[in-house]
């Protein structure tokens, strides 16, 4: 009798179901603004802060900005595998889209550009015997190497088939791919690049949100999210964490970079709702203002545009009762910006 496919243990929890609701949401919010709001120079900046948190998290020493000078070939004073580290993981992140996640020889060729001139076979399957240490004390034995092969193309497998989410497939991944290390080295930044990779197919601009600066300053959490569903043979407690973790970096960059476009004007008229729903005559007495066109034309309509503001009767916009008051979104901003 054939076997049945496999398929990443997990429970499909009232949590995860939130996480990913609230994640699509701003993800849903935030995309047809993102080619505008994330820029040539913000994506190269969130790269550069994805690639010093992945490394920083496999105890790469650099700061960020001796990663940031690394990259722009300028000289650095650092230990040579740690600068050869960044230009690598550099090269990788820029290969990103040219890489289809399912597909094996990709697998290998990203280890291959990753981990060049660091290990004696870059792109091959490790031959030995592998464990995760922390404070010297192993916290997970890898299977056998004779096994990876198989393994490894059994996930690739429900990789290219699985019905989950993209969310929800990236994070099963990633914690799959740390419970087999196929490599003998730079599993933890293959496992980290893969699921950005995952996550691209998905939303392309999210090839540029720095989710492993955030798993970096909670490296902790991170280990102990793998730990724990190790122990349990379930990767609920990873895939929550991973969620929690994506979650924030999208909030945090939804709102710095609508920050960033917003005018003082919007600024205002987000202060002012902050009150409650107002018609266009309150706000504009509440603001001390007398030019209705204006009003309009500089703080309500830029505000609509961005997604700040919403109206209460959107079915008859010209309303005379029609009021105005923010959206989730300009809640957000409103609370994220400290000179709003």
């Amino acid at each position: 009798m054939k076997a049945a496919p496999y398929k990443p243990p997990y429970a499909m929890t009232p949590e995860i179901t939130r996480l990913v609701a609230a994640i699509s949401e701003i993800v849903g919010r935030f995309s047809p603004a993102a080619d505008i709001l994330i820029t040539p120079r913000l994506r190269r900046e969130n790269r550069i802060r994805s690639i010093q948190g992945s490394l920083a998290i496999e105890q790469n020493s650099l700061s960020l900005d001796q990663v940031t000078a690394v990259i722009q070939g300028k000289r650095v004073l650092g230990a040579p595998r740690e600068i050869q580290e960044v230009r690598n993981a550099f090269a990788a992140y820029e290969a990103l889209s040219s890489w289809s996640p399912a597909e094996m020889a990709d697998l290998l060729a990203a280890h291959r550009l990753l981990m060049a001139g660091l290990v004696d076979e870059p792109g091959a399957f490790r031959r030995g015997r592998v464990g995760v240490f922390k404070d010297q004390q192993i916290i997970h034995v890898a299977p056998p190497a004779q096994r990876v092969p198989k393994l490894m193309g059994d996930l690739l497998q429900w990789l290219k088939t699985t019905p989950e989410h993209p969310l929800i497939a990236g994070c099963l991944f990633h914690y799959e791919f740390e419970f087999i290390h196929p490599f003998a080295d730079g599993n933890g930044r293959m496992g980290r690049l893969w699921q950005t990779l995952i996550l691209s197919q998905w939303q392309p601009w999210l090839a540029f949100v720095p989710v492993e600066s955030v798993v970096r300053e909670r490296q902790a959490a991170y280990y102990e999210a793998l730990r724990q569903s190790d122990q349990q043979a379930d990767a609920t407690n990873f895939v929550v964490f991973m969620l929690e973790a994506l979650r924030d970096t999208l909030q945090q960059l939804a709102t710095d970079q609508v920050g960033d476009q917003v005018t003082d004007q919007v600024k205002s008229l987000l202060r002012c709702l902050s009150a409650g729903d107002m018609t266009v005559s309150e706000a504009m007495k509440k603001l001390a203002l007398t030019h209705r066109p204006t009003f309009r034309s500089n703080y309500v309509h830029p505000a609509l545009k961005m997604g700040l503001i919403e109206m209460t009767q959107p079915d008859a916009p010209r309303s005379p009762t029609q009021r105005y008051r923010l959206t989730l979104k300009g809640q957000s901003v409103l609370k994220g910006l400290t000179n709003l």
